[in-house]
């Protein structure tokens, strides 16, 4: 099997028969018979059920690793009791704990902060 990211989008080339019927089964990944690969979105759950199947390429597992680190981030933010700010937000007011967390988990899946950072509790400069 051969594989290729670009523009956010896995492309799937030269699968065998076990490993198309495996990939067709997920119904995230669609045949586009003109190029004659499956082509879907490079997402956490993607990328992770691809790992369990074959080893992923270099980029592709680097790309796999950094979206697991902000999930596993975000979450722990979630679950947190008393958020505190991660940044100086620019609002007037004081803002409530949901508030806080979701702005705090706004920051880490755009990617404004580094969720490994944060996990650590070294984000200093942010506060």
């Amino acid at each position: 099997m051969k594989m290729a990211m670009k523009d956010g989008k896995i492309m799937i080339k030269e699968a065998d028969q076990t490993q198309t019927a495996v990939i067709k089964s997920w119904g995230s990944f669609k045949w586009q018979r003109s190029v004659q690969m499956f082509i879907g979105d490079a997402s956490l759950e993607n990328l992770s059920r691809l790992a369990k199947m074959v080893r992923l390429p270099q980029i592709i597992e680097e790309t796999r690793i950094r979206l697991q680190k902000t999930a596993d981030a975000v979450e722990a933010e979630r679950v947190m009791d008393h958020p505190a700010a991660l940044y100086r937000y620019p609002v007037k007011m004081k803002l409530y704990e949901h508030q806080t967390r979701a702005a705090n988990m706004a920051l880490l899946v755009f990617g404004l902060l580094d969720p490994e950072r944060v996990m650590d509790g070294n984000n200093q400069e942010a506060r």
